[in-house]
């Protein structure tokens, strides 16, 4: 309920007309000290606003009177930051990147570099710490399709994989052979069916090793394992005596390999990383794995 104003006998101040159920609503002022701050925040930030960048308008914004952005700011940081790094990375883009892993000091460098790197650029697919994923290999072992050394490692991250724009991409495809009819469904069963006991170590002569050394082994060798380990690396096959399937280990998901197969695509890094980034990124992945 609302009336008019009038001094409340208890406080001795003025009230607002404001009465609910008998209580009577003060007239309080601010503190005079608060109001002078409010004002001053106010003048202050108008003086701010025509200081430094602010206004939005249709296509920019208003500069500022003193000419000071935060971007200018950030560009002479990183132009600390670079020339801070530029000793190292000098040294790195002089050497080869064997020669980067055997100096204490630059391989040091080079892995706190690769790995920031690695986590911007490959741990999207790689996972942190090259844990893999389904359909993208683990980088934490030995087993390397295309060879685990450091200028294999060079060369893949480089050039990437089945990539079209690259000329010098690792390529490699293997054959549909359900959906070319090269293989009956049959046939596709029986050596699916080998090569899944050949993972777990208990393949056996018969029809499926037939039909592996007939179609497969080619590429993935005749006992699925070259000599080094790494299945044919000259045709980017790989081992199939172990349980490391991009796909799927199962049966089921070797028989679908078989019958249409999934090929992944790498990315190449060479125009995007510089070649002292790229050197750095190769001696952290290597140093991921044991090491070949």
């Amino acid at each position: 309920m609302a009336s008019k104003p009038e001094w409340d006998e208890i406080t001795g101040r003025k009230t607002t007309g404001h009465e609910w159920d008998g209580i009577k609503e003060l007239n309080t002022p601010l503190p005079r000290w608060w109001v002078w701050v409010f004002y001053i925040c106010i003048a202050w930030s108008v003086v701010y606003s025509l200081a430094y960048p602010s206004w939005p308008a249709m296509a920019g914004f208003f500069n500022g009177v003193t000419g000071w952005n935060a971007r200018s700011d950030l560009d002479d940081q990183l132009d600390e930051a670079r020339a801070a790094r530029s000793t190292w990375l000098t040294q790195i883009a002089a050497k080869d990147v064997g020669a980067v892993l055997e100096d204490d000091t630059l391989r040091s460098y080079a892995m706190r570099g690769g790995e920031v790197l690695f986590k911007e650029n490959c741990a999207p697919c790689h996972q942190t710490g090259g844990a893999g994923a389904y359909g993208y290999p683990t980088l934490a072992d030995d087993e390397w399709i295309w060879g685990g050394t450091l200028d294999a490692i060079v060369t893949t991250i480089r050039h990437g994989v089945r990539d079209q724009t690259n000329d010098d991409t690792r390529f490699s495809e293997m054959t549909a052979f359900g959906e070319w009819e090269i293989l009956t469904p049959e046939e596709i069963d029986t050596v699916a069916g080998y090569v899944y006991d050949l993972s777990h170590g208990r393949a056996s002569e018969g029809p499926g090793q037939d039909l592996f050394v007939q179609h497969c082994a080619v590429c993935h060798s005749p006992d699925a394992k070259s000599p080094e380990g790494n299945g044919n690396l000259m045709l980017g096959g790989p081992p199939l005596n172990n349980r490391i399937f991009l796909y799927g280990g199962d049966r089921e998901d070797i028989a679908a390999q078989v019958y249409k197969p999934q090929h992944g695509v790498m990315p190449p890094w060479e125009g995007r990383l510089s070649d002292e980034e790229i050197k750095q990124l190769a001696v952290y992945v290597y140093s991921l794995g044991v090491g070949q």
